[in-house]
């Protein structure tokens, strides 16, 4: 029995966890490794912010991802509260998505980074930018469907992809969304950027704690009976 329970998801999770923190952290020059994870929020940040525009009743003109793993993303018309907002808070969500269903939805996790390549090439179509960016989104796209289908790596992908995501873009919060927070301060106004840097956070820490809880208690209980 004891065999048995080395490899759960939990603890890939916490071997992924002291990776990622090693490589952040203490890294140096293998901190490029993170490259991957870095473009990946890009693109989730960018995914955001047109989600953002499409549910509100905007357009999107172009999503682009660059190779140093800044974005842009062009809308017309819709909330622009909701479009800048979405960039970062939509990133955490769709990162803890990511996680969840790595570590609890094994079945799913191939389906997951379909959609997900999936996603890059449909941007890459409906909302071309730069050659560079839509090579990029396409060399990611391809590596992702190759993963999910020649490889049994997905759910450890899905999972530390999913954590990682979430991770960068809460140690991220001075900087990433630091273009979004200044005009969001200029259109919507109520607090300086500052103040809704740490709302935003606020935000994206509760909805990760929340994913935590249900992710771990759900396990716990599953593995008690």
């Amino acid at each position: 029995m004891a065999v048995q329970q080395q490899n759960t998801p939990l603890t890939r999770a916490l071997a992924m966890l002291i990776i990622y923190l090693m490589l952040y952290y203490f890294g140096g020059a293998a901190r490029q490794l993170l490259f991957p994870v870095i473009w990946l929020v890009a693109f989730l940040h960018e995914t955001g912010h047109a989600l953002g525009a499409l549910v509100t009743g905007g357009n999107v003109i172009s999503l682009q991802i660059n190779p140093n793993g800044s974005g842009l993303t062009t809308t017309q018309g819709g909330s622009i509260a909701i479009i800048l907002m979405g960039g970062y808070i939509g990133s955490a969500v769709l990162g803890n998505i990511l996680f969840y269903i790595g570590f609890k939805k094994r079945r799913l996790a191939q389906s997951a980074l379909l959609v997900l390549a999936g996603l890059m090439v449909f941007s890459f179509l409906k909302w071309p930018s730069t050659m560079m960016s839509g090579g990029l989104l396409l060399a990611y796209a391809a590596c992702l469907f190759f993963i999910a289908l020649k490889t049994n790596w997905d759910q450890n992908v899905a999972m530390f992809f999913g954590m990682a995501s979430v991770l960068y873009v809460i140690q991220d919060f001075q900087v990433g969304p630091s273009s979004d927070l200044r005009a969001y301060e200029e259109h919507i106004g109520l607090f300086p950027a500052q103040i809704w840097m740490y709302i935003w956070l606020g935000i994206v820490v509760v909805i990760t704690y929340s994913n935590l809880r249900g992710t771990f208690s759900r396990s716990s209980r599953v593995r008690g009976v």
